[in-house]
């Protein structure tokens, strides 16, 4: 069974930073996309940036984009989020989520992340 590890989250200041990172425990293949959600209390999951296993190309969310940057170790099967400039408005719990190039999903279990003004 795969399971993503997520770390790097906690507490810090508007205007400050945070890296958070995810990595898979188990053996996993054929992962054509790595990205990162987040879901803030009472709102839907949305897709905060996402980056191509094979080609490199990134997507951010408008909200973030920027301040955020989204980055990959293939070799290590992890996923990175340099979160700079960060605004309250980004507190949310922070998802990984792999996609196998057959679009089977991997989750992670979710990073609190808590920014305050």
């Amino acid at each position: 069974q795969v399971q993503l590890v997520e770390s790097g989250g906690g507490f810090v200041q508007a205007g400050g930073s945070l890296r958070l990172s995810c990595a898979a425990s188990g053996s996993i293949f054929n992962i054509a996309t790595m990205g990162w959600y987040r879901q803030a209390p009472g709102k839907q999951r949305e897709l905060v940036a996402s980056i191509s296993t094979r080609n490199g190309n990134t997507n951010y969310a408008d909200s973030v984009k920027g301040r955020f940057t989204i980055s990959r170790d293939n070799s290590k099967n992890t996923v990175y989020l340099q979160m700079n400039s960060l605004k309250p408005e980004d507190t949310a719990v922070y998802y990984c989520k792999f996609i196998s190039s057959f679009g089977a999903p991997y989750w992670g279990q979710g990073t609190q992340v808590t920014v305050s003004s």
